[in-house]
């Protein structure tokens, strides 16, 4: 991984702490870092292409939304894992996945627009994949407010 650099590492904390609702939020934030919103944008562009950063975007609350989050597992046999991380990403209500040593190796977050859809997907996601998807909703919303140290 490359040595970031005092731009990016600004970059990163500000943003863990909001983002401005504005008509020029990008401007906005640049002015703050004392640089131009283009570089911004493409120091953005770079953390995410260096896999630095995962994903950058709004977080909503789907259940105040009348949507859903569901926390959901397979177990993926170690030769099918690539073809089964394609998979489940390929499908746009995955909102991320990750791997853990576990015999549950691969847990995934689905966002949809309604409960009914959790396991509509799922069931797309067995269907596509051929493994067994082990579902676990939300049965209480905890706020853990983290941030990382950078």
């Amino acid at each position: 991984m490359r040595k970031l650099e005092d731009i990016d590492i600004a970059i990163i904390r500000y943003c863990q702490d909001g983002f401005p609702l504005s008509e020029r939020p990008y401007r906005e934030v640049a002015q703050t870092l004392k640089i131009t919103e283009d570089e911004l944008i493409s120091r953005l562009k770079n953390l995410l292409n260096d896999k630095i950063l995962s994903r950058f975007g709004p977080m909503f609350n789907a259940d105040q939304l009348g949507g859903a989050f569901s926390l959901c597992a397979i177990q993926v046999p170690t030769d099918q894992w690539e073809t089964v991380v394609e998979q489940v990403n390929g499908f746009a209500e995955v909102a991320h996945n990750y791997q853990r040593e576990h015999s549950f190796n691969m847990w995934y977050v689905l966002a949809t627009e309604t409960k009914q859809e959790i396991d509509v997907i799922n069931q797309k996601i067995e269907e596509k994949t051929g493994l067994t998807v082990y579902n676990f909703p939300k049965l209480k919303e905890f706020y853990v407010g983290l941030r990382f140290s950078i």
